[in-house]
C-alpha cells in the first residue's frame, strides 16, 4: 500500500514538473484551484445555509434541491453554447463574476423567494462551470500518452480545493457566529481565481491556444 502512494505522489511531482513549463496550464491550474475553493463551498453549504440562516422547512429545502438540479441541465447547456462563441477562457471569467454576484446577493437575501431566485442562479452557473472547467483543461494538456496522471492532477487539485474552502468557510463562521460573513468571504478565493483566468487568457491569446 505504502508503494502505491509514493507512487502515487511520484506520478502528480512529475505532472506538476511538467506543469510549470507551461504559462497558460499553470495560471489556469491557478484559477482552478481559487474559484473551486468557492464554487465548491457553496455547492455543499446552500442548503445549511437555509436551514440555518432563513430557517426553512425540511420540504422547502427538497425543492431547493430539485430546482438547483434542473436549473443546472439548462445552465450546462447555455454555458456551452455561449463557450462556442467568446471562448472557453471568456465564459470561465463571466462565470466567475457570477459567482461572486451569488455571494454577494447571498449576504443580503432575507426571504424565501430571494433563497429560490439565488439557487436557481446557482444551478445555472453550476453546472456549466464544472463541464467547461474540465473541458478547458482537457484541450490545455501538451501531447502525452499519459493523460490519466494530468487529471489525477486535476483531481487532486480539486479536492484540496474543497478541503481548504470548507475549512475557511467553517472557520470564519466559527470566529463570527455568522454564516453571512462566511459567504462573503468566499469573493476573495473568487477575486483571485478571476486574476488567475484573465491572465490566463492574455497569454493564452498570446499562444493562440483557446
Amino acid at each position: 500500500k505504502t508503494h502505491f502512494i509514493v507512487n502515487g505522489f511520484h506520478e502528480l511531482k512529475l505532472v506538476w514538473n511538467q506543469v510549470k513549463k507551461m504559462s497558460v496550464l499553470k495560471r489556469y491550474l491557478g484559477a482552478f484551484f481559487f474559484y473551486s475553493m468557492g464554487v465548491q463551498t457553496v455547492m455543499l453549504c446552500a442548503i445549511d445555509f437555509g436551514i440555518k440562516v432563513l430557517k426553512l422547512e425540511d420540504q422547502k429545502l427538497i425543492i431547493t434541491a430539485v430546482i438547483i438540479q434542473f436549473v443546472a441541465i439548462a445552465g450546462a447547456i447555455l454555458i456551452s453554447k455561449l463557450s462556442a462563441v467568446i471562448g472557453n477562457f471568456k465564459t470561465l471569467i463571466v462565470c466567475v463574476a457570477l459567482w461572486i454576484v451569488i455571494c454577494i446577493s447571498g449576504y443580503n437575501i432575507s426571504t424565501e423567494i430571494q433563497f429560490y431566485l439565488l439557487a436557481s442562479l446557482v444551478g445555472l452557473i453550476m453546472g456549466g462551470i464544472q463541464s467547461l472547467s474540465r473541458s478547458t483543461y482537457s484541450k490545455l494538456l501538451p501531447e502525452t500518452k499519459d493523460t490519466a496522471s494530468f487529471f489525477s492532477f486535476y483531481d487532486v487539485t480539486e479536492k484540496l480545493s474543497i478541503v481548504i474552502g470548507l475549512f475557511s468557510f467553517g472557520f470564519i463562521e466559527g470566529i463570527t457566529n455568522d454564516m453571512r460573513k462566511s459567504l462573503l468571504a468566499l469573493i476573495v478565493f473568487f477575486i483571485i481565481g478571476l486574476l488567475f483566468l484573465i491572465a490566463a487568457n492574455i497569454s493564452s491569446n498570446m499562444k493562440k491556444q483557446l
